[in-house]
């Protein structure tokens, strides 16, 4: 006779309140790092003309690509969190729905997760964009300085 063996998992069982101010808080994040790329967009836009001069173009393209599509991930990852936070009703409803608690618990858990990833892209990328473009700048004034 064999025996199963069953893997359990601990999950921290986080309060209504709790995962409330969780998704408000990633909203924010996601409002500001929208600001941001739009900042970054017209960073590059101006000095798009130096970045060619420097010959640096080509380490600006695939970061510039990186952050097109972090921008695109935005608006998708934006939409789950309020979809996800609009289904909070679900945890504070005094209905006994173990099942789909336990599903929000793990969207939860889930979109957590990829938040950490998606920050972690992005700010990899826009430190990397702040480097170029600061590298640029000191070359456009030490150009200056030589003329």
């Amino acid at each position: 006779m064999k025996t199963k063996i069953q893997k359990g998992t601990f999950r921290e069982w986080l309060t209504a309140e709790e995962l409330h101010d969780a998704s408000k808080k990633w909203s924010s994040e996601l409002k500001f790092a929208k600001d941001e790329q739009k900042f970054l967009n017209s960073m590059v836009k101006d000095y798009t003309l130096d970045i060619i001069d420097s010959d640096m173009f080509n380490t600006v393209q695939p970061v510039v690509e990186v952050l097109n599509k972090s921008e695109k991930e935005l608006i998708d990852l934006f939409k789950k969190v309020q979809l996800h936070e609009n289904q909070l009703q679900i945890m504070v409803d005094d209905v006994n729905q173990s099942r789909m608690e336990n599903a929000y618990l793990d969207t939860h858990a889930d979109l957590e997760k990829e938040m950490e990833r998606y920050f972690m892209k992005y700010r990899d990328a826009k430190n990397r964009m702040f480097d170029i473009v600061s590298q640029v700048i000191k070359r456009k004034k030490q150009k200056r300085l030589l003329n």
